[in-house]
């Protein structure tokens, strides 16, 4: 279930503009009308009849984003992050609806807290916003949450996002469980008696620097057993934030061998490798780390053939004296929803590494289906969720145009090529440049 807060519908024509949509397989200079948040026209002129006309020369029309993976840290820490401004920066960012994760204080185990989240979000949320309960109670791996319960309260899937489920029997009851909600399971693949103590990949670089590694195997390795479980259970899954070759050879190998998984990978994992921690800034820390060349490029390749088929942020806010501690103290995360779009145009889609369509699609479409939401669409009579680009626009990341409460982005001082010029969300204008 996604929420959002009340408002009424701006009707649009859309003039002039490069639509770019995959799933209709549309890429021509069109307009776009909306009305009472309904796609209703698409043509080469259409009247606009006294509605708002938005002029799109120059720009790219696509279905707008969303994003599987996000933390809001409310409750319990809205000093980073509240409902109200995570989704004022989604939609910067060009998102028409986010997941948030549960790894909240208290967790989001029960309905009573599930059910607090989902009527804030009806008074808060700037674009749909859709809750994941944990997979175990306090997320400490001992005992199954109430599934049926919470999927009734509105739960959009369920996760231990921040912790492995360890247990090997306890994962396999959850996938058991979970097939009478309907809902997804999305996992964090972690070995933690292997990645304990570790700071930053294990490889050259953490040997020079002297910090203490966290293996690519002790994600591989939970990654293998997760998708042996929902093969044996034949249940589908969801693998979040993918950093390790190892991990997206076993999600080939377990797709080609008929698993119903699906699997997202960062724009930080795209981009940067952990040749960047070399830096010692802590917004280049984050679980899982940057690895490898081989690792990213692995990674990029799965993204472009499918095999991945989900971009996430992965927006993980800290308070900027959390950030501003030694590399080793600091904690792991960074933030991505505004700048998740530009940093992937800049960094793949301009050097001709990938695709504007495909990434428009593992944007859009592939996060919406890997938790069976309706994905965003450019067709007559489908909702109103919009995202007008500007590709070629320049502009330099700094802290004071985030809309998040929190500013520790990898980006910080970087010049990137790509914005957002207005969201569509549900019909609303959620966001306009």
């Amino acid at each position: 279930m996604l929420v959002m807060k009340d408002g009424r519908f701006d009707d649009l024509v859309i003039r002039g503009a490069r639509v770019v949509e995959p799933a209709e397989g549309i890429d021509a200079t069109l307009d776009v009308r909306t009305d009472a948040g309904i796609v209703t026209e698409i043509a080469t002129k259409v009247d606009a009849n006294g509605h708002r006309v938005v002029d799109g020369t120059g720009l790219v029309l696509a279905p707008a984003f969303v994003d599987p993976h996000v933390h809001l840290r409310t409750p319990g820490r809205e000093d980073e992050e509240t409902i109200a401004s995570g989704t004022r920066a989604a939609a910067a960012g060009g998102f028409c609806a986010i997941l948030a994760m549960p790894n909240t204080e208290p967790v989001v185990d029960s309905a009573a807290v599930l059910g607090a989240l989902v009527e804030r979000a009806r008074a808060e949320a700037e674009v749909p916003v859709g809750f994941l309960a944990s997979i175990s109670k306090s997320q400490r791996g001992g005992e199954l949450t109430e599934m049926a319960e919470l999927a009734d309260a509105g739960a959009a899937g369920f996760s231990d996002d921040g912790v492995p489920v360890a247990s090997a029997g306890l994962m396999r009851r959850a996938l058991q469980y979970v097939q009478v909600t309907g809902r997804r399971l999305a996992l964090h693949c972690e070995e933690p008696t292997l990645s304990r103590g570790g700071h930053m990949h294990e490889g050259a670089v953490s040997a020079e620097l002297g910090f203490a590694g966290y293996p690519s195997v002790a994600e591989s390795l939970m990654v293998e057993r997760d998708l042996a479980l929902a093969a044996y259970e034949g249940e589908p899954i969801h693998l979040l934030h993918l950093s390790a070759r190892e991990s997206v050879e076993a999600l080939e190998a377990a797709q080609a061998a008929g698993v119903a998984a699906t699997a997202e990978v960062t724009p930080h994992h795209l981009c940067l490798t952990d040749e960047a921690v070399r830096s010692l800034d802590a917004n280049v820390k984050m679980n899982p780390p940057l690895r490898a060349e081989d690792d990213r490029r692995a990674l990029l390749a799965a993204l472009r053939n499918g095999n991945i088929s989900a971009v996430a942020s992965d927006h993980a806010p800290h308070a900027r004296h959390e950030k501003e501690a030694p590399f080793e103290a600091a904690p792991f995360g960074v933030t991505g929803l505004e700048t998740a779009f530009a940093a992937l145009n800049t960094h793949l889609v301009e050097p001709g590494l990938l695709p504007l369509e495909t990434l428009l699609e593992r944007m859009s479409a592939g996060p919406a289906r890997a938790y069976g939401l309706e994905p965003p669409r450019i067709a007559v009579g489908a909702p109103a969720n919009l995202v007008l680009l500007d590709p070629n626009a320049s502009w330099r990341v700094h802290e004071e145009s985030f809309r998040s409460l929190s500013a520790n982005s990898w980006l910080l001082g970087k010049t990137l090529r790509g914005r957002v010029r207005m969201t569509v969300a549900a019909g609303r204008v959620a966001f306009e440049a």
